[in-house]
């Protein structure tokens, strides 16, 4: 069977279609949720007909996935243990990535049956945790929890909780600095039934609907494409192990700064002798992984075999599959160490500071890349499954959370607030909750506004929200489990 130019086995064929399947319903799902909390204002106050505002906020989502610089997708992914990212190919790695998309669609489509605004960030997350938790219970040699970028999960975790309460705060913030400054009582009314707002009011909701759908896009539609390279690096390693348009420039640039780094770690200890290169860097760029007197050593002879095999080559098609596929595991493993040495401040003299940062740049360049065409994709399928099921999402956001009915007002601070904390985020290169968010920042809204707070609502959002982590955890390890134990019993390792 012969995909995107690489012949493969017809069972890795059916695997890989599966795959990408289960990866595009979930972002379709996550329209469900995320992208219709971008259109509940407008199409809630009458600024938009429901199809307008759908098809609008799908294009500027477009247009927020193929700007997005791609750092959010490959965050999320480093919250796999390293040995299921170098080996996605293998079960293992397949069990991965079914596991992960599985448990996170079965959540996000629970959660919006029942009209509960559910993060799908929270979702991803909790999955890919308990991925690596099974894998550690069940790989020889491995302790529990071992191999979970516990540090990239505090950070992902830490974001998910305080923007929420950045929302909530802000919002409220705004909307009083709207009452301040804006002397314009039709702002701070709720809509009437069938009738669209001033032109003024409508012309910003929906701005505030463009940068939110934008900022969606960004940031969210992100995790789909780090999911969908996964899938496509560990099935067509040959063709998607690195960037393939890469310039005979860029290739000279990443020669240069391999050789740079190789020399400076010339001064170095060797690598010791019970250790390749490769043991060194792996070991050491785990969570608990630690510094050795080989470690250095190990950075310089990986740089070396990574100058050495793209001497004299003006395009990556002159490798062979194999040679492009080692050649993605030498440059993840040497750009993830070096990071990791400038992180934790090992490096202190500037010319090697400076190597080290060179090369870890032009490195990801060659292994951390979306194709455009992956861009559209994901895309397409947020834009369409918000225009499937935003009502339910809708009808919670305009009526349900607040006592009173959303005001013109409450809705464009909201959407203010989300929008720039997802922007922020995005720069950061953390994933979090477009939902929670913004639904954070219109009860902050009401509270300001005393509209008053139905409970009801707030206890299934907060139960949803204590909830998603723990059982998505255990749908993971559960699924995984299921997953990679059926794939053995067929042979397949």
């Amino acid at each position: 069977m012969e995909l995107f130019g690489e012949s493969i086995p017809l069972l890795n064929g059916i695997f890989l279609l599966l795959a990408l399947l289960l990866a595009l319903t979930f972002e379709f799902v996550n329209g469900f949720h995320d992208t219709a909390n971008a259109v509940a204002t407008v199409i809630y106050t009458h600024s938009l007909r429901p199809t307008v505002a759908v098809v609008w906020s799908g294009i500027c989502n477009l247009v927020g996935v193929l700007l997005s610089p791609g750092t959010v997708a490959f965050g999320v992914v480093a919250l796999l243990p390293l040995d299921l990212v170098l080996n996605v190919g293998a079960g293992a790695g397949t069990a991965t990535v079914f596991a992960m998309l599985i448990s996170a669609i079965i959540w996000n489509l629970g959660t919006w049956y029942m009209g509960i605004p559910a993060s799908s960030s929270h979702t991803l997350v909790g999955a890919i945790l308990g991925v690596g938790l099974a894998n550690s219970m069940m790989a020889p040699g491995h302790a529990w929890g071992d191999g979970v970028n516990w540090t990239k999960a505090y950070e992902i975790g830490m974001s998910l909780l305080i923007s929420p309460m950045v929302g909530f705060v802000s919002a409220a913030l705004l909307l009083l600095l709207f009452k301040l400054l804006v002397k314009r009582p039709e702002l701070f009314v709720p809509p009437e039934k069938g009738k669209a707002p001033p032109f003024w009011v409508r012309s910003l909701l929906i701005l505030t609907c463009t940068g939110v759908s934008y900022a969606h896009g960004s940031n969210d539609g992100q995790k789909g494409m780090g999911l969908i390279m996964l899938i496509l690096i560990g099935i067509l390693p040959f063709t998607f192990a690195v960037d393939m348009g890469t310039t005979q420039a860029s290739i000279n640039e990443l020669i240069a700064a391999s050789r740079a780094v190789s020399v400076e770690m010339v001064h170095h200890p060797a690598v010791t002798e019970s250790k390749s290169a490769d043991e060194e860097l792996a070991a050491f760029v785990k969570t608990t992984g630690q510094l050795t007197g080989g470690t250095f050593a190990a950075l310089g002879s990986k740089c070396g075999e990574v100058s050495a095999v793209l001497e004299g080559k003006k395009s990556l098609n002159e490798l062979t599959g194999v040679q492009r596929r080692t050649l993605r595991r030498d440059l993840y493993l040497a750009s993830e160490s070096a990071g990791k040495l400038l992180k934790q401040a090992k490096i202190t003299d500037p010319p090697t500071k400076k190597a080290a940062g060179d090369f870890k740049k032009r490195a990801d360049k060659l292994t951390k890349f979306i194709p455009d065409w992956v861009k559209f994709t994901v895309a397409l399928a947020l834009g369409l499954g918000t225009m499937i099921g935003w009502k339910r999402i809708v009808i919670t956001v305009g009526e349900k959370i607040g006592k009173e009915h959303l005001t013109y007002a409450q809705g464009a601070s909201a959407e203010l607030v989300a929008m720039c904390t997802i922007l922020s985020a995005d720069r950061l290169g953390l994933p979090v909750s477009t939902t929670h968010v913004l639904s954070s920042g219109i009860a902050g809204t009401m509270a300001a506004n005393n509209s008053g707070l139905q409970m009801r609502t707030l206890q299934s959002l907060l139960l949803a929200w204590v909830l998603t982590l723990p059982v998505c955890v255990l749908l993971g390890a559960g699924i995984f489990a299921f997953v990679l134990n059926s794939l053995l019993y067929f042979g397949i390792k």
